[in-house]
């Protein structure tokens, strides 16, 4: 189902009309974002710190309903002229904005800063935040995509728990193993899998395969999903869905999505990246545990991460960096590595107790960092949005609809190319 977030935004523009504003005090530093109620409590707590140390700098956290929202709002903020201060987004994303010229480029202010370098944030996701080769937002997190797992599940099936390495046919095996179809109706009451149809799941197995989903990573003009590489990567992934039925059906997609499934106890494992960590914290009912993704070939990850921009109209720049200092150096980070959500763009914390505390699942939280050096990006230009948007249908029809794969590669690049044309990179 394509989530239509660039039919929100544009309707957020058309409406910036009515004000443009997120509303808030003029004397507070205004900072938006989104995410899950046990996420927005670590913000909370952030904010609260930060408050203790620095009393005279107020900060005002606006909470969007989720990124589509987020989006719209600043959108319809930069178009009233009343952006906020501050905002947290995933890099993925932030490009429409940093092709604008609306953000303030930060790397003039981390070189002076004393509280952190350059070097001591993972490069994969500083790197994901320049712009025409400047540091234009400063990460929060890093994560890679993870196969979480219902430990119950594998024992009462008696199937061995995933390795640290472990092949995309294994993974496949025991999704067929862990999908139980007992009143034989044709739709099981357990799956053995759930993943998402986008583009962001797909490309990581693409690249294990020895594939490309661009032909630029830098300045890309065009999906790659042609060759030989990425067709059978896609012919695999489509598999799990239109032959092998381990993934739920588009309408059982639609009834109750896949966090929902697992959290219930009906799906043995889920591709999702650390996100999805604090809800199921909150699970009493089973042990879970995580495992790295699977490969075709070689070992490969996409990049999950969120960074801080700052926009470019705030008059209170001085106060929003102060705050960022806080959020992004060791104290702010530890707040936020302790609510489970996020993976510390920060080395220090990130190999801390505080993110690697053995007493909270997941128990290999480790595998998040050992994964790293093996993550990849996509692109960050200005119509990535709309570009995900627009292949989300064509994927969800790749896994669920007697389509060969080399049609739905044609398809995609047909779909996207006028994007990849009309990009600001």
């Amino acid at each position: 189902m394509a989530r239509s977030l660039i039919v929100t935004v544009l309707i957020a523009l058309m409406t910036a009309g009515c004000g443009g504003s997120l509303g808030g005090s003029s004397d507070a530093i205004r900072l938006i974002v989104f995410g899950e109620p046990e996420e927005l409590r670590a913000y909370r707590d952030l904010i609260a710190a930060f408050s203790e140390e620095e009393p005279d700098i107020h900060v005002q956290l606006i909470e969007a309903s989720d990124r589509g929202d987020l989006l719209a709002r600043l959108s319809t903020s930069f178009a009233g002229g009343n952006p906020p201060d501050l905002f947290l987004l995933n890099y993925r994303f932030y490009g429409q904005f940093a092709a604008r010229g609306v953000l303030e480029p930060l790397e003039d202010r981390v070189d002076a800063s004393d509280v952190f370098t350059q070097e001591d944030f993972y490069p994969q996701a500083l790197e994901a935040f320049r712009w025409e080769g400047t540091l234009t937002c400063l990460p929060q997190n890093i994560s890679s995509l993870v196969v979480y797992y219902n430990r119950e599940l594998f024992a009462e099936a008696r199937i061995p728990e995933p390795e640290d390495d472990w092949a995309w046919a294994e993974m496949v095996t025991r999704a067929i193993e862990l999908t139980k179809d007992d009143d034989r109706d044709g739709t099981p009451e357990q799956y053995g899998l759930g993943l998402e149809p986008s583009i962001i799941r797909l490309a990581p197995f693409v690249w294990s395969n020895g594939g490309e989903v661009v032909d630029d990573d830098e300045n890309p003009t065009r999906l790659t999903l042609g060759s030989p590489e990425a067709l059978q990567a896609m012919a695999e992934f489509f598999r799990l869905g239109r032959e092998l039925n381990v993934v739920p059906s588009e309408l059982e997609r639609e009834a109750e999505d896949e966090e929902s499934r697992f959290q219930n106890g009906r799906l043995a494992m889920l591709l999702s990246s650390r996100r999805s960590t604090p809800t199921f914290r909150t699970i009493t009912d089973f042990d879970w545990d995580i495992a790295p993704l699977p490969r075709l070939r070689e070992p490969a990850g996409i990049l999950h991460a969120d960074a801080y921009c700052m926009t470019r109209a705030s008059n209170r720049k001085d106060d929003a960096w102060q705050f960022l200092e806080f959020a992004l150096g060791p104290d702010g980070q530890r707040i936020t590595a302790r609510s489970g959500r996020t993976v510390p763009s920060l080395r220090s914390v990130a190999e801390s107790e505080d993110f690697l505390d053995p007493s909270k699942p997941p128990s290999r939280s480790r595998l998040f960092l050992d994964t790293i050096p093996f993550i990849r990006r996509v692109p960050s230009i200005s119509t990535w949005p709309e570009i995900e948007d627009t292949t989300e249908s064509i994927i969800e029809f790749g896994l669920y609809d007697d389509v060969p794969a080399p049609e739905i590669a044609q398809r995609l690049f047909n779909a996207t190319r006028p994007l990849f044309e009309r990009a600001e990179q």
